[in-house]
């Protein structure tokens, strides 16, 4: 009844673009934060600026490096196109992509946190009582670390909602394929007299910000709740 058609497909797709590109992540991000959390090595602090890269890079830069390892013809995409049959190259999954390599330092951040918050006796004691390694992650470590990794996705999701720089350089500005709503902004912003349309997809934007916070912090409390810590 409030939003048109084009307005929806917008926000289908970039909630689609996030979702995606969080998920894809996710598991990664998990990985990569308890590695930093919990193990010493040398070129630790390399790894760790890696990840963080994205930070500081300008997201021109990220979308061209992601043009030319992971377009069709990069080297890394082409056997990924050979070998697989997907293709990054101008379509949502290369979108996806560039949002996921540019929020991921966001996502391991809040978890590795939360990982390093961690009581480390909780989890000698499930060690104590028998637990595998494997078991005490999953029964003890991953719960404990949820309210991190639920901050971890909402902070990623947010950003993936707002990546433009490495979305446009990567894939393009594809009505119906890539063009997500800061994307939709953009292109509204350089038509004349869209001034309207333009505020609606930033109130769009911002309400969709909200409610991802809001649910970030009922989910927090629920976790919490359930856990009897609050």
């Amino acid at each position: 009844m409030f939003l048109s058609e084009y307005e929806w497909s917008i926000i289908l797709l970039s909630l689609k673009i996030g979702g995606v590109a969080i998920a894809a992540s996710l598991p990664v991000g998990i990985l990569f934060a308890w590695i930093l959390a919990r193990k010493n090595f040398k070129g630790k602090s390399i790894l760790d600026s890696f990840i963080n890269l994205p930070l500081v890079l300008p997201p021109v830069v990220i979308g061209y490096l992601l043009l030319i390892t992971m377009g069709k013809n990069g080297y890394v995409g082409k056997w990924i196109d050979q070998v697989f049959g997907i293709s990054f190259s101008f379509n949502w999954k290369g979108a996806a992509l560039a949002s996921a390599v540019v929020s991921f330092p966001l996502l391991v951040q809040a978890i590795r946190i939360s990982f390093e918050s961690i009581d480390r006796n909780l989890e000698f004691a499930a060690r104590s009582l028998g637990a595998s390694r494997l078991k005490m992650f999953f029964t003890v470590t991953l719960p404990l670390s949820m309210p991190g990794i639920i901050a971890g996705v909402v902070l990623a999701f947010a950003r993936s909602l707002g990546e433009f720089g490495a979305t446009i350089t990567f894939v393009s500005n594809i009505p119906g394929e890539t063009r997500t709503l800061p994307l939709a902004m953009y292109t509204l912003i350089q038509t004349p007299n869209q001034e309207a349309e333009t505020m609606r997809l930033c109130i769009i934007a911002i309400g969709i910000s909200f409610v991802a916070l809001i649910l970030s912090e009922a989910l927090q409390r629920a976790h919490k709740k359930r856990l009897g810590l609050a």
